[in-house]
């Protein structure tokens, strides 16, 4: 059995080490998401042979701590360890540009942006919807000048999709259980496991890709969908085991949105509940850590996008209006699992394929 390097990294808090971190401490640029100490009080001795004590091998350790990371073979770990000085380097570039948004290191740091892509991302380029379905209706209510739907208690906590292209399932579970808790008092947490195990037939993939909308008319014509508890999810294609007695929440329809319309989306986000949007995600976007982000690379046609999120609220900051977006790559990712991206400009196609479900509880 090849020996596997611990990478997770005890800390001696003494005096000695407390003064020998403070050379080590980031600037902004270099990372403020690492913690300000020396992991090499004590480490794994296989570490300090392989990759030694400098700047780089320090900010991986400090990295490796934070997130648990382990590796199979030297040979793995040197080669980790050079994707995340490459990744590291773009990042401390990318903060000195004075963009409105800032990036940092996170659990994603030691992987290509191909393994990142292929194993977060939804790979699969699908239709906007499943189907005809009604038309988001203009009212003339007025619109709240910012919203947070976080604030009405009706957002459901950030989930981790793990090293799964679900996100599809977890943009949809996360509007139902929006719709769900805003129709009863009642908070509730889905199962994005029987959606990727059950709705194959609705031209969704599993762990390779799907899109909310199919999500929403597979849990339509299915009677409902269970609970996270009595269907747990496995970050992994399984079997169908759908159990209609356990079945929480129900669909009764969905909504769409005049696809690249943004003030249709913010009608829609400002006045009935958080909507299903897709994106394209770039490089510098797995990332990202706070501000308004924005991309002059990013597309937002149907066939470029790649990522399904929730949008939660808008606004405006420093004066650059946003959409605020929940994510679902974990609360360490971002700003506690959420994001904001430019409104206005349809960036990233955050308006091409925007849906929201009608639920009824069960």
């Amino acid at each position: 059995m090849a020996h596997r390097i611990p990478l997770t990294v005890v800390f001696l808090f003494s005096a000695a080490c407390a003064s020998s971190a403070a050379s080590l401490a980031p600037s902004e640029d270099d990372n403020p998401n690492l913690p300000n100490t020396n992991p090499f009080s004590s480490t794994d001795p296989a570490f300090l042979q392989a990759l030694g004590t400098s700047f780089y091998a320090t900010r991986f350790a400090l990295f490796a701590q934070r997130y648990g990371k382990s590796y199979e073979s030297v040979h793995e770990l040197r080669r980790r360890f050079g994707i995340f000085k490459q990744n590291f380097e773009q990042i401390r570039a990318t903060n000195r540009k004075g963009l409105s948004y800032s990036v940092s290191v996170n659990h994603f740091a030691d992987l290509t942006w191909e393994e990142f892509r292929a194993s977060w991302l939804g790979g699969t380029s699908l239709n906007c919807s499943a189907g005809l379905k009604p038309k988001h209706i203009l009212n003339k209510k007025k619109l709240p000048k910012e919203k947070d739907w976080r604030k009405d208690g009706i957002v459901s906590h950030v989930k981790n999709q793990g090293d799964c292209g679900s996100c599809w399932a977890f943009s949809a579970t996360g509007a139902i259980e929006a719709a769900f808790t805003q129709l009863t008092g009642k908070a509730i947490s889905l199962s994005e496991q029987q959606l990727i195990d059950c709705s194959l037939k609705y031209n969704n993939f599993g762990c390779s890709g799907g899109f909310p909308s199919q999500a929403f008319q597979y849990v339509k014509d299915n009677g409902g969908i269970e609970a996270e508890k009595t269907y747990p999810y496995l970050a992994a294609n399984g079997k169908c085991r759908f159990k209609k007695e356990n079945v929480r929440a129900k669909v009764i329809g969905s909504v769409n949105i005049t696809q690249g319309d943004e003030d249709e989306l913010k009608h829609a986000v400002g006045i009935v509940r958080p909507v299903t949007v897709g994106i394209d995600v770039v490089p510098d976007f797995r990332f990202y850590k706070k501000g308004v982000f924005s991309s002059d690379t990013c597309g937002s046609s149907p066939d470029d996008l790649n990522h399904a999120v929730l949008v939660v609220g808008y606004g405006v900051e420093d004066g650059i209006p946003y959409w605020l977006i929940k994510n679902s790559w974990g609360k360490k990712w971002g700003d506690n699992g959420f994001f904001k991206i430019e409104s206005g400009k349809n960036m990233c196609g955050v308006a091409t394929c925007a849906t929201y479900p009608n639920v009824a509880a069960a």
